[in-house]
């Protein structure tokens, strides 16, 4: 019996899922029971059981609810799991690095992205004339504030405010009393500091003017000087003068910008104090460490206050040469004693000389420590106009290696003695041929000491102008009302009742009051009078009729600026001169990887009829008017070898074509490029490696 029970514990065990157990334990009744016996036989010292190992496996390996740690373990260590793991993870891994490397890849052929100050058209302001908001007959800086709806209604993020430092207001303020202060007739600085909050809300920028050559004669630094007291006796340019029969007879010939002497005798230093401007105005010496020191302190200070960019002017003036020596006549059998205009001598002594440069890339050093925060970049242009020599104004843009002016700003479109097609096609050309490589346009029509287009070259072309500025490469600069075709004022209704301008009586006519409205004063004030008198075409030409007027000027710049910004080819494409004559101007605007093409035909002249096809081959046979400065022309189809345009009439065709005009042969040195970049169809991104 004791036999058969031992044979089927095993399988009892094996049943209940037992374990091999090596030995057990024999009770009490089994001794007793084995020593009653006569029997002799041996009891077995061990007893094997029989444990089927399978299902002891699966016993151990099933997953069920609350398992520790160790099966759990060992459940997820088994090979069909540890295999999916791994392919998963390294397929992560493979993912991540793709990215990586698809995102490093983006970045390294991805172009610039245009700074704030290329990527906007700028807005120039001067202060004294766009808003009053005290009924005082002064434009203030409350007022610009009033007016930045305007702003962002013309698609336009930057603005240029000209000066408005506390002066004397000689030179229409461009003289400072002192640099670190507004003048009262524009506001206060709080008010400076809310417009620069209400214009960084709307996402604008701000750029201001601050001009370093020289002070007003009622600055505290030129009263130090004339005084001799402590390091101000050098901060201004004093010679000796002789004097004879009661005159005073200067150091040299040296002659001011406004005529006449550019020395003037100082009754307290009883020295001779040098000004290229007016006698208001004295010269900083620039060759003194510690002036330099002042500009830089300067500069800080505005940029602290918030300002995005600062326009340097009459830098070109800041060093003369210090041998003092006569400057060479135009004309040399002209009697030196007779020369009293400034264009009557050669002025190599007192403008442009060494060491000028070393002094704008030290200006640019003290910006660029503002630019390090993101989005921050400090924006700084040169506004000084060398006119024939196109060599020197492209010195302010520095070097491939050494940054000075972003940009400085560009006359040629306003220097212009006459137009026609052939001249505005020689303002182009020449800048764009002498700008260095990889250097950034810009353009203007406008400017506070220019008469305004429609009093320089005629109403009926103030849309082409336009036209033209919003459709070049570059940053177009355009000076307030211009946007709605601004008349100078008649030169017989300004004089020295309305203003204490002194030599800058001429350049009144064009900084007239803003015309918003057809109101008394054209809403520029709601005072009895304003500063300089409002031109007299206020009721039909201000912005708030002109907005309710579909082929106005200001409907026509807003399309323009629209486009611009729109469009890829516009902003930053190929510009290629096709075409020019005593009547038209054309060229085109494309990029790489794009099929659409905008080609601008604009007329400065007569009539006039032009064959395209005979000027680009394989120009499309028609193309689309995609604007016109007859508005309904808009949209119609044009055959391009009858193109046909009206005096002052610009047209912008709208084709397409995979023969782009700068990859053929015949245009070879007639394309421009500031920012290259192609565009792909495929990731709709741009690149760089064409």
């Amino acid at each position: 019996r004791a036999e058969v029970e031992a044979r089927s514990l095993p399988m009892e065990l094996s049943e209940k899922g037992g374990v091999q157990n090596n030995g057990f334990v024999q009770n009490e009744d089994f001794e007793d029971k084995e020593t009653a016996t006569s029997s002799q036989e041996e009891m077995p010292k061990t007893c094997s059981v029989d444990v089927d190992p399978v299902a002891v496996e699966e016993a151990v390996l099933k997953p069920y609810a609350g398992m520790p740690k160790e099966v759990l373990l060992q459940f997820s260590s088994q090979a069909r799991y540890r295999v999916t793991r791994e392919i998963l993870f390294w397929l992560v891994i493979a993912g991540a690095i793709v990215l990586v490397c698809a995102t490093i890849a983006i970045i390294a052929l991805s172009p610039k992205c245009l700074d704030w100050w290329q990527a906007s058209p700028i807005y120039q302001i001067y202060p004294r004339s766009f808003r009053d908001s005290n009924m005082d007959g002064n434009g203030d800086l409350k007022g610009i504030q009033e007016k930045l709806d305007h702003i962002t209604y013309l698609n336009i993020k930057t603005i240029w405010i000209t000066s408005f430092f506390k002066s004397p207001l000689k030179d229409l303020g461009y003289g400072a009393e002192d640099f670190y202060d507004i003048d009262p007739i524009f506001g206060s600085m709080t008010d400076f500091e809310n417009l620069i909050a209400a214009i960084h809300d709307k996402g604008l920028k701000v750029i201001m003017d601050l001009i370093p050559n020289h002070t007003s004669d009622k600055h505290r630094w030129f009263q130090l000087s004339r005084n001799r007291t402590g390091k101000y006796t050098d901060y201004y340019i004093w010679q000796d003068c002789r004097q004879a029969a009661g005159s005073v007879i200067p150091p040299n010939n040296w002659v001011s910008v406004f005529g006449n002497s550019s020395w003037e005798f100082d009754d307290v230093r009883e020295q001779c104090y040098f000004h290229q401007f007016g006698k208001e105005q004295p010269d900083l010496n620039f060759r003194n460490a510690a002036v330099q020191q002042e500009i830089h302190d300067i500069i800080k200070f505005w940029l602290g206050k918030g300002v995005d960019g600062l326009s340097f002017g009459t830098v070109k003036y800041l060093l003369e040469a210090t041998h003092l020596r006569d400057e060479p006549p135009v004309n040399k059998s002209q009697n030196g004693e007779s020369i009293t205009a400034y264009s009557q001598l050669y002025h190599d002594y007192t403008t442009t000389q060494v060491g000028l440069h070393d002094i704008v890339r030290s200006f640019r050093h003290t910006m660029n420590e503002f630019s390090r925060e993101p989005g921050r970049y400090r924006f700084m242009g040169s506004d000084d106009d060398e006119k024939e020599d196109i060599e020197a104004t492209m010195m302010y843009y520095g070097t491939t290696f050494i940054q000075e002016a972003d940009f400085p700003f560009n006359f040629n479109l306003i220097n212009m003695k006459n137009l026609s097609g052939n001249s505005i096609s020689e303002a182009v050309n020449s800048w764009m041929q002498n700008m260095p490589a990889g250097k950034w346009p810009n353009w203007a029509v406008g400017s506070p000491n220019a008469a305004r287009i429609s009093t320089r070259i005629g109403k009926e072309y103030i849309n082409v102008m336009n036209m033209l500025l919003l459709t070049l490469p570059g940053t177009p600069v355009t000076y307030y009302g211009e946007e709605i075709g601004m008349e100078s004022i008649a030169s017989e209704n300004v004089s020295e009742e309305h203003v204490n301008s002194g030599p800058c009586l001429a350049t009144l006519p064009e900084k007239s009051p803003m015309q918003w409205d057809g109101k008394v004063n054209a809403g520029f004030t709601e005072g009895n009078s304003s500063w300089l008198p409002v031109n007299s075409d206020y009721q039909s030409v201000n912005v708030e009729i002109q907005s309710t007027w579909s082929n106005s000027s200001l409907a026509l710049y807003r399309a323009l600026t629209r486009l611009r910004n729109e469009e890829l080819p516009m902003n930053r494409g190929w510009m290629c001169h096709v075409w020019n004559d005593s009547n038209v101007f054309v060229y085109v605007r494309e990029l790489d990887g794009l099929d659409r093409v905008f080609m601008m035909v604009l007329n400065f002249g007569q009539e006039a009829t032009t064959d395209l096809q005979a000027r680009v081959p394989n120009l499309p046979s028609e193309a689309v008017i995609r604007l016109s400065t007859h508005f309904s022309n808009a949209g119609k189809v044009v055959n391009t070898k009858l193109i046909k345009t009206e005096m002052g009439e610009g047209l912008v065709l709208e084709y397409t074509t995979a023969k782009h005009v700068h990859t053929m042969e015949a245009f070879q040195g007639k394309c421009f490029v500031a920012e290259k970049a192609c565009y792909s169809k495929a990731l709709n991104l741009l690149y760089v490696n064409c």
